[in-house]
């Protein structure tokens, strides 16, 4: 029992690594501390030296701190100016989208349609997703009542038209609906025409970007 006792005694009173790396900076050289309190006098000695070596370094010298600053202001520049230019080119190519449309189909679509139409596939043409998913995309916003499965469905020949390069008629939909109004359409008449009008605006998106 005492001999349990002296081991745990002696355990105690060994100290500690963070005791001991304490008592060895406390032990090192003044000139090789560093100085916490910054406003002594002696610390800004410490700092200057270190500044300079900070100077001289040739990585961090203040010549190349320019030149690197430079280039990387450069390259935002070229950023912005590249993104600045694709934003102009998608909105010219959605005027042109828009004036094709009313073109084509004033006649017997609202153009608030067909804008929304036109705007959204200007949106979303390059993007990875399916034809048929684009399509939907750009009729969901005139058809908020409809699912996407139910698109799909109904966008399914356009979508296979696009894939295997057979042409589609958009206008052959608009004829056999004759010369009725559009709020005298069902809604099952209004999709079709919709993603018709979705199929030619994307076939001319793709001709667009074929020819650019």
């Amino acid at each position: 029992m005492i001999n349990k006792i002296n081991n745990s005694d002696t355990l105690t009173s060994l100290p500690s690594q963070v005791e001991l790396d304490f008592l060895a900076a406390l032990l090192e050289p003044e000139d090789a501390t560093y100085p916490w309190n910054p406003a002594d006098e002696e610390s800004e000695a410490y700092f200057g030296e270190l500044e300079q070596q900070f100077l001289s370094d040739d990585l961090w010298a203040e010549e190349e701190l320019t030149r690197r600053s430079q280039d990387f202001y450069s390259q935002l520049d070229t950023l912005w100016t590249e993104t600045a230019i694709a934003s102009d080119s998608k909105s010219h190519i959605s005027r042109i989208m828009m004036e094709n449309l009313q073109a084509a189909f004033a006649s017997a679509v609202p153009q608030g349609w067909l804008n929304r139409i036109a705007q959204k596939a200007t949106e979303i043409f390059i993007t990875q997703q399916s034809i048929g998913e684009q399509l939907v995309q750009c009729v969901q916003d005139v058809l908020p009542s409809w699912g996407a499965e139910d698109l799909l469905v109904l966008a399914r020949p356009y979508a296979y038209a696009m894939r295997s390069g057979e042409a589609q008629n958009p206008q052959a939909v608009m004829t056999k609906l004759g010369n009725r109004e559009w709020t005298t359409l069902s809604e099952v008449e209004q999709a079709k025409v919709s993603l018709a009008i979705s199929y030619y605006a994307l076939t001319q998106l793709n001709s667009f970007q074929s020819e650019s």
